[in-house]
């Protein structure tokens, strides 16, 4: 009973380090660029060593993606949430577009997804990161919309490209002080538009 317990201790101790690396670490990546971030100044943020540091990840690249692997998912819970069982198809792809701007709004977060995420990742890297989180659920939405006659039977996978990058501009354009309303209005146009005739 306690080789069990102490192992859940370990368990538990492991996540609780690596959260600390991941929490750090977004505070840093936020605060400076990536190159002038080094593994010591995050282990120290984090209260650990650096040797616990290389025990969780291979390298600063790999705590970054760490990092926006899990903003992506916040991003993509929050997509989940705002739309409860009952909404229909064409209120769920509304009400998902509200919580993406919602979620993109947390500090940093447009940053690390949007603008450092691609430039340390690499493109292919970091929308693969998207086409589990918040491109997923979209092109879930689409496609929920599509069997539902809501919306035209487009071809699914330009169109979650097309959307996604339309909210992606949105987003960023918001950050760096541009009208949410009137991207709004043009995002639910957008998505009215493209009802059947």
């Amino acid at each position: 009973m306690q080789e069990g317990s102490s192992r859940r201790s370990n368990k538990d101790r492991s996540e609780a380090t690596r959260s600390a690396l991941i929490d750090a670490g977004r505070m840093l990546f936020v605060e400076s660029p990536y190159g002038e971030i080094s593994t010591p100044e995050i282990a120290s943020k984090a209260g650990v060593t650096r040797g616990a540091l290389y025990h969780h990840f291979a390298d600063k690249r790999e705590l970054f993606a760490a990092v926006v692997n899990s903003e992506a998912t916040a991003v993509a819970h929050d997509i989940v949430q705002s739309a409860p069982a009952g909404t229909s198809a064409m209120e769920a792809l509304m009400a998902g577009g509200q919580a993406y701007l919602d979620a993109m709004a947390v500090p940093g977060r447009t940053r690390l997804l949007l603008l450092d995420g691609p430039a340390v990742l690499g493109h292919a890297e970091a929308k693969a990161i998207d086409m589990c989180h918040s491109a997923a659920t979209l092109r879930e939405g689409l496609a929920n919309a599509i069997k539902a006659g809501a919306i035209r039977a487009l071809a699914l996978e330009p169109l979650t490209a097309m959307i996604s990058a339309a909210f992606d501009a949105a987003s960023l354009d918001i950050e760096a002080g541009g009208d949410r309303a009137e991207w709004e209005n043009c995002l639910q146009a957008m998505i009215k538009g493209l009802a059947p005739d």
